[in-house]
């Protein structure tokens, strides 16, 4: 069984700008936070 995560965006515009930037990617939701944990730089392993 998965775990789920929910989040909600206010913003349309950045909204969009995601919605986009995964579009262009070819990433699916999760595939997008994967990728922008990566990009953070920290130590943690994924």
């Amino acid at each position: 069984m998965g775990t789920e995560i929910r989040f909600e965006i206010d913003d349309r515009e950045q909204f969009e700008a995601l919605r986009d930037l995964k579009e262009r990617r070819g990433y699916t939701w999760k595939g997008l936070m994967l990728e922008g944990a990566k990009a953070l730089d920290t130590e943690d392993e994924l």
